[in-house]
């Protein structure tokens, strides 16, 4: 897993302590006006003016071991007190002084000899991409670690700092490639925590090497499973509508700051039309859709499309004046219940009653029929009975690989003389299990044994 900013301080910092050496710890808790680093920026030095991490340009961290460590020459470690705050930029000389932009004003906190012990939790979270907040009292009592449910802001009331760390910003990747683990190791360095989703066999060996969490959940449920909030990015990168667009269903309707699909202009046209005319996704949902995904930049290769997609999301990101999203959308409402007739079998289509939730996918494609099949089961109580009539060859074919993938049942099938095939889906009784990878930890949807995979090419 690539190695955040925050870690790397922490993980220097505890090497010094457990060395037996002086070292401090200088976090920025307030800013005013312009500022070179935002609050929660993180600096550590050592007795020997060694230095990681930033809170400026760099002119700060020079005055800081000249003023902060060394007087007339002899280290000063000892006349360092217990957590204490350091004002820079008060005034046009001060700010003049150390290089400070015009008007901007620093406020940091210091604390020398961080206990070896804490920083230890702290890395050890960290490493595991936990959400953790540290608790400082100026006051020289101990600091606290502790994991937290979701993310925090930085607080600092003149008492105390209250210091989030961790994968404050989530991203789900849907398929798995060379442009996934790109983007998963450029996202990791920027502060996510990535979770990588593909369902097909055999894609995500290359993501579970990297540490990201890993899924064989269908797409949409994958989705459901990870909750977007306000501090979710989710990236379609399969390259495949049978997967992309199962995602993008859930994820346009969530609260996710950003919604991505890979794809030429071509394609995202097409994909377009296709929710909007054949998967009932109103034109309104589709204006948070990034796609094409990534900023304009010429990108060819693997590597440089990634550079181009995160770029965009840290776009995104820190767009302070961004405007307001709107309402969010209403449940997509699936077609109504469908009476099936057919010349060629009466006897059979004359059974079919109320008790089945029919989908009419006729003239449709593949993927459609697949894509409304399952957003019909999602709705459905297990043990529930599903028909999908069909037209598209492709897709009757799929249905049994689909069922097999997603642990639900095709009860019956038959093709009419109409050419109409009708597809019998029972609901799974129970959703699959997870199981955990033993070489990387990470979670992964147990499939039923001795099923074959989806063909999702």
């Amino acid at each position: 897993m690539a190695e955040t900013s925050e870690l790397t301080v922490f993980r220097q910092l505890l090497q010094w302590r457990s060395a037996g050496r002086h070292a401090a710890l200088v976090t920025v808790v307030h800013t005013w006006g312009s500022s070179p680093r935002p609050p929660g920026a993180l600096l550590a030095f050592d007795e020997d003016g060694v230095v990681v991490g930033s809170v400026s340009g760099g002119c700060v961290e020079e005055d800081l071991l000249r003023a902060q460590l060394f007087t007339n020459g002899s280290c000063a470690w000892g006349q360092l007190p217990a957590p204490r705050l350091l004002t820079y930029g008060l005034d046009a000389a001060q700010a003049h002084h150390i290089g400070l932009p015009c008007g901007g004003t620093l406020q940091l906190l210091l604390e020398p000899d961080p206990e070896p012990r804490l920083l230890a939790q702290v890395v050890g979270h960290l490493q595991q991409g936990h959400l953790i907040e540290r608790l400082v009292p100026l006051s020289g009592a101990d600091v606290q670690v502790r994991q937290v449910p979701r993310p925090g802001a930085l607080h600092f009331d003149g008492e105390q700092l209250r210091m989030p760390l961790g994968p404050a910003w989530r991203m789900l990747l849907i398929g798995a490639g060379d442009i996934a683990a790109y983007v998963a190791a450029m996202a990791q360095i920027n502060g996510f925590h990535i979770t990588a989703c593909d369902p097909r066999p055999g894609r995500l060996h290359t993501m579970a090497a990297t540490g990201v969490a890993c899924t064989t959940a269908m797409p949409d449920d994958a989705v459901l499973q990870f909750r977007p909030d306000g501090r979710t990015a989710v990236v379609a990168l399969a390259h495949d509508p049978k997967l992309d667009d199962l995602a993008l269903l859930e994820a346009l309707r969530s609260d996710a700051f950003y919604v991505g699909a890979i794809g030429s202009r071509r394609n995202a046209a097409r994909r377009r039309q296709r929710m909007i005319e054949q998967l009932g996704v109103a034109p309104r949902m589709l204006e948070h859709l990034h796609s094409p995904i990534g900023l304009p930049i010429g990108s060819k290769t693997p590597a440089e499309i990634a550079v181009a997609i995160v770029a965009e999301v840290l776009a995104v990101r820190s767009r302070l004046d961004r405007p307001p999203q709107p309402e969010r959308p209403q449940q997509v409402q699936l077609p109504a219940v469908l009476a099936a007739q057919a010349p060629s079998q009466p006897a059979r289509e004359s059974a079919i009653d109320g008790t089945y939730t029919v989908i009419d996918a006729r003239g449709t494609a593949c993927p459609v029929p697949i894509l409304r099949a399952k957003r019909a089961l999602n709705d459905l109580r297990a043990g529930e009975r599903l028909l999908v009539l069909a037209t598209d060859d492709r897709a009757a074919q799929d249905f049994h690989a689909f069922a097999a993938q997603t642990g639900h049942t095709v009860t019956e099938y038959y093709a009419n003389a109409a050419g109409v095939h009708h597809i019998f889906l029972a609901k799974a009784m129970r959703p699959r299990a997870l199981a955990k990878t033993p070489a990387s930890g990470a979670t992964l949807d147990a499939a039923p044994s001795g099923l074959v995979g989806l063909d999702l090419r």
